[in-house]
């Protein structure tokens, strides 16, 4: 099942168009954003953009040169726009959603006087002016600042909104926050099943809000290999087995993690771990792997573009990542880079947090192991290293699974539903 639609009544909008929010466009990291957006167009739906930050990525996917939609940024410190925000609070003062709106902004600013709130209601106030006549809804990407933006200009504006939530945004704001703003929004989706039932089961009056919509992925930009699986067993210091791993260079994806484990390796087998993504903990992580003796197995690619990414799982025998729930509460949704590794028929092994068992089935389409756990990773390694025949069923059966339940073609019927597309002829979802 690709989708979970818990509302009691679906919204009938039939939306002219559609104003996205985002925290930043474009970013390497949130192929699933623009895959959304991208396939959203292709089914009809007029999208105005309107990113908090400026790209810092040097690279962009393909796919974001393929997505018409204009994107306006608004100002990312007050400071730096000053006239800009003074005369969209000038315009914006005289709708009669504007008192209501600066109601939900003084009453947010009590409980959390920062100057990043302060800064959202300024960018409201300019997204609320900017944002184009025809607008009918406001529709944000993470439950946390892009939320308080577009609640705010869809108050001023007196227009429904809605929201998707990931991770972060989920467990790391308040339950206050989240509940008010479950209560103002439209509707609500998430990509997993333990963020729809945390939302779900906040204070809020009413039927359940928050829908089950997984992101699933483009099968057309990945189709799977024609090649069989290479037999390398980890016997052979000149045949490596190649294990990938794809994500940014923070603490909760659990590179430290990986590392420790991957020391762990009896010296005699053969490996060689390629990294592909950028991160704040680079550095470190480079000098954690010199000091744990496993430097020369390790290739840091940096970051990649999404034709990089395939090509690195294509020539791949495993794929392994080690999330976790950092201190901040902080965690992977579902991974997107574990659909695409097993739209390749790569074996994965991954640990099982957050939705990522939604996905792999242990011992079935994949192999997983607790959070931390670096004796049982090794020896999932191990065992994936040395047995050929394992990662090919493995990754057979996790390719198939990907297909049948996690194409984002199916994924996205729900979410165009809700923002007013009619049905397509022969599309199935789940509701």
């Amino acid at each position: 099942m690709s989708s979970r639609d818990d509302d009691t009544e679906d919204t009938d909008m039939n939306p002219r168009h559609v104003v996205t929010v985002l925290k930043g466009y474009p970013r390497l990291s949130e192929t699933f954003i623009a895959q959304e957006i991208h396939q959203l167009e292709q089914q009809g739906l007029p999208i105005t953009l309107f990113s908090l930050r400026h790209p810092t990525d040097a690279k962009r996917h393909p796919i974001h040169d393929e997505i018409a939609a204009k994107v306006f940024y608004l100002p990312e410190y007050l400071h730096q726009e000053p006239l800009r925000v003074l005369r969209s609070w000038w315009t914006v003062r005289r709708l009669p959603g504007y008192r209501g709106a600066l109601r939900r902004f003084v009453g947010d600013l009590r409980r959390d006087f920062t100057r990043n709130r302060i800064r959202r209601f300024g960018q409201a106030l300019v997204l609320a002016v900017e944002m184009p006549a025809a607008t009918d809804f406001v529709y944000s990407h993470f439950l946390h600042t892009p939320s308080s933006a577009a609640r705010y200009a869809a108050l001023m504006r007196g227009l429904p909104w809605g929201f998707s939530a990931h991770a972060k945004d989920i467990w790391t704001i308040p339950d206050w926050e989240k509940t008010e703003k479950i209560e103002d929004a439209a509707w609500g989706v998430t990509c997993t099943e333990s963020g729809c039932d945390h939302l779900n089961s906040l204070n809020y009056s009413g039927p359940r809000k928050v829908s089950l919509v997984y992101h699933g992925i483009d099968l057309s930009r990945f189709s799977p290999p024609s090649g069989a699986n290479r037999s390398a067993d980890g016997a052979e210091p000149d045949d490596p087995v190649r294990i990938v791993s794809v994500g940014r260079l923070v603490a909760k994806k659990g590179y430290d993690d990986l590392i420790t484990a991957l020391a762990k390796l009896p010296r005699g087998l053969s490996w060689k771990l390629i990294h592909v993504g950028g991160g704040e903990l680079a550095r470190d992580l480079e000098l954690m792997a010199e000091t744990a003796g496993v430097s020369d197995r390790i290739e840091w690619r940096g970051a990649q573009s999404q034709v990089e990414v395939k090509t690195a799982l294509q020539e791949a025998d495993i794929f392994a990542l080690m999330s976790k729930i950092d201190g901040s509460g902080d965690r992977d949704g579902l991974p997107n880079v574990l659909m695409e590794a097993q739209s390749q028929n790569v074996a994965c092994i991954a640990t099982n947090v957050s939705a990522i068992p939604e996905l792999i089935r242990h011992e079935k389409t994949g192999y997983l192991v607790d959070p931390e756990d670096h004796e049982a990773m090794t020896e999932g390694l191990i065992r994936l290293i040395s047995e050929p025949g394992l990662r090919s069923r493995y990754g057979q059966a996790g390719g198939q699974r990907v297909r049948e339940n996690f194409s984002h073609e199916t994924c996205i019927a729900v979410l165009a539903r809700k923002l007013g597309l009619p049905e397509r002829p022969g599309e199935q979802h789940s509701g």
